[in-house]
């Protein structure tokens, strides 16, 4: 499947910032066997002063840019052509059993940024919780492979939580999300990757886009699309990564586009800046994500 992806992010300050550096993740990865960025590209509006592009630990294409100039708004576009290569995850591949994945991961001796070792920690947002832990544990059944773990804990957490855009913001910790059972697919996917983290899964962070599809018998809408996450879970030697989205209850499929992987929201964040001005700015987004076939 191709795509043709756009994506267009808005600040609009209150009085002029004097000075802004942005950190951005925003363009979709090239993975082998998976998925292929045909062509690509990230402006911003004002043109920055100065920019570095490079790759971070983890493979994901960053953008550095810096303004030192006075503006009053800013704007980043990112145009990206994306073939999807394959279903991620949602064929019966011959994951380990639950209680022989510790013997699968002595044998990983590797530490690239792909390695399971790397997922296993608490990592910057994602820490130890025991009424995570309870509610993971709870979930198993004798003879469950990694997959039907992950599988198990993906659909409990779409059945127990809530979606709701206004409970939650970015800075919102997982263990409080989970408690009330309310978030987006950020808070979701956060707290997924601790539950399985907690029996012993490695899990990380996959930041991209999701193609929606409108109401059946209306037109579908430009800008309709959004930003999504999911999760990334290794289930052996043998399975290798499996993807689970548990905010909609699916594996990872053709229509989710890959941007950024990491441990959690902090290594794969879209945006992260630091900015001299004051007051809070008005953001727009809009995503469209056309199938070409």
């Amino acid at each position: 499947m191709h795509y043709d992806i756009t994506l267009r992010i808005e600040y609009e300050y209150p009085a002029a910032a004097s000075f802004g550096r942005h950190l951005l993740r925003l363009m979709p990865l090239t993975l082998p066997g998976e998925q292929r960025l045909i062509s690509g590209l990230l402006t911003a509006t004002p043109p920055p002063d100065d920019r570095i592009d490079r790759v971070d630990f983890f493979g994901n294409p960053c953008a550095d840019l810096g303004h030192d100039a006075p503006h009053e708004a800013l704007a980043f576009e990112v145009s990206a052509r994306v073939e999807r290569l394959m279903r991620a995850g949602t064929d019966t591949l011959a994951s380990t059993p639950l209680g022989a994945l510790p013997d699968d991961l002595r044998a990983e001796r590797g530490l690239e940024a792909d390695s399971p070792h790397h997922f296993r920690a608490p990592s910057p947002r994602i820490a130890p919780d025991a009424q995570r832990a309870a509610y993971a544990r709870a979930l198993l059944a004798d003879g469950m492979t990694a997959r039907d773990a992950v599988e198990a804990v993906g659909r409990a957490l779409h059945r127990d939580m809530t979606f709701d855009a206004r409970a939650t913001t970015v800075d919102t910790p997982p263990e409080e999300a989970f408690a009330r059972r309310v978030g987006v697919c950020q808070d979701f996917s956060q707290i997924m990757i601790g539950a399985l983290r907690s029996v012993g899964i490695p899990a990380g962070y996959v930041s991209g886009f999701l193609r929606t599809e409108p109401p059946p018998g209306q037109a579908r809408l430009a800008g309709a699309d959004a930003m999504h996450a999911w999760v990334r879970a290794w289930c052996g030697s043998q399975a290798g990564w499996v993807e689970f989205d548990p905010t909609n209850d699916v594996f990872v499929g053709p229509d989710h586009v890959v941007v950024a992987r990491g441990r959690d929201y902090a290594d794969a964040l879209p945006i992260r800046g630091t900015l001299r001005a004051y007051g809070r700015p008005r953001t727009r987004q809009a995503v469209d994500m056309i199938p070409l076939g």
